[in-house]
């Protein structure tokens, strides 16, 4: 039986020694392979659990099992590579791929704000059935919302603070100030979780349920995933935290711990446009004022000007990290 030899498991060299090019190539892996094979079993098995198939459930959970151990052995080899093998152009790469995920993520939640627009601001037919809304009300006949000053707001206020406390992590690292980073890291986890117990909480006291209409399935499916955005930030800043514990982190080296910290900060954006828009109902309070401001001319040239200067920007910023990159090589 042929024996695999994790990634790191070699003698680290650095990762330019005797190459003419700043990167490094990694030791065969199979979590490729076993990462694949453990999403076909879950996507499978999931298929056969909601037709009632004999052994879907299994399949599945035992795919997601597999799917959560790639995850775990995969990104522990590459924090085993990171002293080493990490170069300023492999950091590059790194942070250019974090940012094209978190802008994925964004266009994710786009579409749940672009259903709420278009449901609230947008009311197609004066229908009596919950998924119908007649014109101007909103939200529709029978939707008692949340009170957005309760517990909405609390929350809002808990995401804030721990916005705080992650950038005073990120502060502490790059002063190597090994205790503060771990305290600060501790408060916002701990933050975190109170603000999933607070969502949990507004959920089960909730006066309308998922299948209760457009307003219930737009409000459901935007702060549930944002939900469960903030308890994936909390366990990837919960590893930090145990990684600051043993010293992985310094002032030079410290890719994880910035990826978790964007993350965290795009959950706290995104939550401030779910209480602005959604608990709060800024669209239908502004509409007015966006139907002087954007007509349809004004609108194109909004859109025009947004993309030219995202591209301006992006590609500078893209052309800045690829000099450092190259600077740092030579």
């Amino acid at each position: 039986m042929a024996h695999h030899e994790p990634a790191t498991a070699h003698k680290h060299e650095p990762a330019s020694h005797g190459h003419t090019h700043p990167f490094h190539l990694v030791n065969p892996s199979p979590w490729p392979a076993l990462g694949s094979l453990s999403m076909f079993m879950t996507v499978f098995g999931g298929a056969m659990y909601m037709h009632q198939k004999p052994g879907g459930a299994i399949l599945m959970a035992l795919g997601f099992a597999m799917v959560l151990y790639t995850m775990f052995v995969w990104w522990r080899d590459v924090i085993k590579e990171a002293p080493h093998d990490h170069t300023p152009a492999v950091s590059h790469g790194l942070r250019m791929g974090m940012l094209l995920f978190i802008t994925s993520e964004v266009l994710f939640f786009a579409a749940f704000f672009w259903a709420f627009f278009d449901s609230s601001t947008l009311p197609k037919l004066p229908l009596e059935d919950p998924w119908g809304m007649a014109a101007g009300v909103w939200p529709p006949k029978g939707i008692k919302p949340f009170d957005p000053f309760h517990l909405p707001f609390l929350n809002t206020l808990i995401l804030l603070l721990s916005g705080t406390t992650v950038t005073w992590a990120h502060y502490s690292i790059l002063q190597n100030r090994q205790k503060e980073t771990i305290t600060a890291l501790w408060y916002t986890v701990i933050l975190g979780l109170l603000f999933t117990s607070c969502q949990a909480y507004e959920y089960t006291h909730a006066s309308f349920g998922f299948k209760d209409g457009v307003y219930a399935s737009t409000f459901y499916m935007a702060t549930g995933f944002h939900g469960f955005h903030v308890i994936v930030g909390t366990i990837f800043l919960a590893i930090c935290l145990g990684r600051a514990k043993k010293g992985h982190f310094t002032p030079q080296k410290h890719l994880g711990f910035e990826f978790a910290a964007w993350y965290w900060h795009f959950v706290d954006v995104v939550w401030l446009f779910l209480f602005i828009f959604v608990y709060c109902n800024m669209a239908n309070i502004l509409m007015p004022a966006f139907e002087t401001i954007f007509t349809g001319t004004n609108l194109l040239i909004a859109f025009a000007l947004s993309i030219v200067a995202l591209v301006f920007f992006g590609a500078k910023a893209f052309a800045k990290g690829g000099r450092s990159v190259t600077s740092h090589h030579h």
